[in-house]
């Protein structure tokens, strides 16, 4: 009997622990469609939707009350018959561009998009010309009491 409550310790346990976010992130069955079909499209806009009370979260990964009243509208309009795009629609004009997970590429937010690439030639141009300004500086010539030192260095290098 020892035996199986140190086996259930040492790998049950473990498997149990390791499973419950799985088991959390699940959908409650109040929130599932009965039609299979508006059960995946529900699905798919959920990942497209960002938590407007969330840290960069999806509308399926959080756990907040806003997002589960967000899954409950999003259910509601496919079960008025609404288009996926009719739905991402009435979203954002309610919460604006924010809750597009992918904001579209219009004149206020240029810079969101090409600024990680900006950022980036900007940053690799600097660092081009601090290796090329380090590269083309001479070192510093001796003074008389450093070669003195270099030279019997050398000797001492020479007869080992």
């Amino acid at each position: 009997m020892r035996q199986l409550a140190r086996l259930f310790l040492l790998f049950l346990l473990p498997a149990l622990l390791l499973a419950a976010p799985v088991a959390m992130a699940a959908p409650e069955p109040d929130e599932r469609l009965q039609d299979e079909e508006l059960e995946v499209r529900a699905r798919a806009l959920y990942r497209q939707l960002r938590c407007v009370v969330c840290q960069s979260q999806s509308i399926d990964e959080s756990n907040a009350p806003l997002a589960a009243d967000m899954r409950a509208v999003v259910r509601e309009r496919l079960l008025a018959g609404d288009s996926d795009a009719e739905v991402r629609a009435w979203l954002q004009t309610r919460y604006g561009d924010y809750v597009l997970m992918m904001p579209p590429l219009q004149g206020n937010t240029i810079l969101l998009w090409f600024f990680p690439v900006i950022a980036f030639l900007i940053g690799g141009t600097l660092i081009v010309l601090f290796v090329r300004g380090q590269s083309g500086r001479a070192a510093p010539a001796l003074n008389p009491d450093e070669e003195a030192e270099l030279a019997r260095l050398r000797e001492e290098e020479g007869q080992s």
